[in-house]
Formats: structure tokens, sequence, C-alpha cells
């Protein structure tokens, strides 16, 4: 009743007309405190949020054989941050900070990878890997003793930082004592009783004796140097006296010639074969075969046991100190045989 009542006095008493509300007026005073407060709410759960996402998430680096790359993560340990980014570690490389180091802002983590390492000493080859290091802490990491000698290429204080070869030379010394023989020299003498070109021994000498100690370098067992350290000489050597002749015109025959020298030779003979000389010329005696190096075709001869010659042949079987004279018959050759005779080249 109380309603009807009061919808007679409006009706009866009517007030100003009231508007109808629109959706862009303002809400009422309370309204918009609550809508002040929601989206303060919902300001501060968002930097709420965004402060432990920041807090979480890590923001690093890591450097893989000197090549970088930032990475963000929410991992807590080195490790795990490796293994998300798909970083693969062998068994020898190298992570600094270590993997299980708790990862912090800006952190640089280096991984450092190893590498196989070829060791040869003794005959023999091992292998192993390791990361960047002297060659002086690669092989710490063998069995391998070093000698006071010993070689090692490359050096102990290389640093490698690739797959390599490092080789140990085995250095070792030893004392010896040699003897050797000391040649004699020759000492020639003018001698005016012999033929120019001919000579003969005054004197022979004899060879000296020398004692040498010596200081004998070997690499892997294979001498490569020896060092005299000291001297002696046992017998002292003799020298050779050769007498040589100097006389340059010989009389044969009631004949006086100049000779350019004289020589000790073996002589042979032969007879017609057929065919004409090596100079072209149809053979007769007076013309021999001769070694063109020792005497030239076309040379003047005086030959004792023959006479007068001309070097105007060669065999194959005439070499060095030999000669071979032409003679008419077969059997004046057999009658010759083989002699020893003074052969003059003249002038």
């Amino acid at each position: 009743m109380l309603d009807d009542t009061t919808d007679l006095t409006e009706r009866l008493h009517p007030g100003p007309p009231r508007r109808a509300k629109r959706l862009s007026d303002p809400p009422p005073g309370g309204e918009l405190r609550r809508w002040g407060t929601a989206l303060g709410l919902f300001a501060g759960i968002a930097l709420v949020l965004f402060g432990i996402y920041s807090y979480l998430q890590k923001d690093i680096v890591l450097d893989v054989d000197g090549e970088q790359r930032a990475i963000g993560t929410f991992k807590t340990t080195v490790g795990e941050a490796l293994a998300e980014a798909g970083v693969t570690l062998a068994e020898k490389d190298k992570v600094d900070p270590p993997v299980s180091t708790l990862l912090q802002e800006k952190l640089t983590v280096h991984i450092i990878r190893a590498f196989p390492i070829a060791v040869f000493a003794d005959g023999k080859k091992q292998e192993l890997i390791t990361t960047p290091a002297s060659v002086r802490d690669i092989l710490a990491q063998t069995s391998i003793q070093l000698g006071a000698l010993d070689r090692v290429e490359p050096a102990l204080d290389q640093t490698v930082d690739k797959p390599s070869t490092v080789r140990i030379v085995r250095v070792t010394q030893e004392e010896v004592v040699e003897e050797e023989t000391v040649p004699y020299r020759t000492e020639q003498k003018p001698d005016n009783t012999l033929e120019k070109g001919l000579r003969k021994i005054v004197s022979r000498g004899s060879t000296g004796l020398e004692r040498n100690r010596m200081v004998v370098t070997y690499e892997d067992g294979e001498p490569v140097k020896k060092d005299l350290i000291a001297q002696q000489i046992v017998r002292s050597p003799v020298n050779q006296v050769v007498a040589m002749g100097t006389i340059d015109q010989v009389s044969r025959g009631g004949l006086n010639f100049h000779i350019r020298e004289a020589r000790y030779m073996v002589a042979t003979a032969y007879s017609h074969t057929g065919r004409n000389t090596a100079s072209g010329a149809y053979p007769e005696v007076g013309m021999v075969a001769v070694d063109t190096s020792i005497i030239p075709l076309g040379s003047r001869l005086y030959i004792e046991g023959y006479g007068f010659a001309r070097a105007a042949d060669r065999g194959s079987a005439i070499v060095g100190e030999r000669i071979d004279v032409f003679v008419e018959s077969s059997e004046e050759a057999r009658r010759w045989g083989k002699r020893t005779t003074k052969v003059y080249v003249l002038e």
C-alpha cells in the first residue's frame, strides 16, 4: 500500500521529468572507485609477474671455441642451459664455469672443445684427447719420461690448439776411440836419367796412424754426428819419393828425335782383317792401334822393337796402357806375342 500511495503522490505532484541513463555517462563515484581499484590490482599483478619473469630469466652468452652467441633461459645451472641450447659436450671438453654453476645475469660460459693428439716415442704411438695446452702439459698426461738430451717436436713450451702430432726423439751420446790411417804424401823429384813421362819410385811411402777420441750422438739409435774431443798421432806417415824423367830428346838407330813423353805399354800384334783402319786407311806396317784417350789418333810414335809408327787405328780390346802393332802376317803376329815395351810419343 505504501508503494501505491507514493505513486499517487507523484502523479498529483509531479516533479521535473527524469532523464534516461546513457552508457556514456560516467559511473557514479563509488563505481569509479571500484574500477580504479581493479585496474590498480591488475597493474600490480602484472608488475609482480614481470618481476618474477625478469628474475627467473637469465640472459647469458655462450662462447664455443671463440664463437659467441647470446641466449635467454629459465634454467638454473650452466649444464641445464647448455642442454637447452643444444650444446653437446664430449668427455674431455672444458666448460668454464663448471656445469654445476648457478646461472647469473650476463654470465659468459666458455666451452673449449677437446681434440686428438698423436704422440710418437720409442717406435710407438699414443693417442689422447686434450684441450689447448703446452706440449709439456700434454706429455704429462702420458707415461713418457724424457731424457736430458731428448728432443721434442714441437718444443715443450709451445701451445698446441688443434689436432697435431708430437714426436719425442731419443738422443744419446757415447764416447768412442777410433784409429784412422793417415795417408802418406808423394814427393816428385826431377831425374835427368829418365825420359820425360817416365817415373820411378825412389823410396816407398808408408801410412801413419792416429787415434781419435770421439763423442758419437745418436738419435733414436741412429748415429747422426761425431765430435772430436782428443787426437793422438800414434805413427807419423812417411812420404813416398818418385823420380820424374826430364829427358826430352833420345837417339835410336843413329837418329835423334824430340819426344813429348815416353810410356811403358803392353804391346800385341795383329795382321790383315780385310777392313780399313779407324783412320780410313788400308792397314800397313807402321800403323798401330791405340786407346785414343791415352794417345790421340794421328800421333807419331817410336816403339822399341818395332820402329817408327803412327797411331791410325783403335780396337775394343786396346784400352789404357796397351798398343797393337800391325804386321804383315799372322805368323809374325804370333812371333811378336805379348810384351812390355817402351813407346815414345814424338813431338
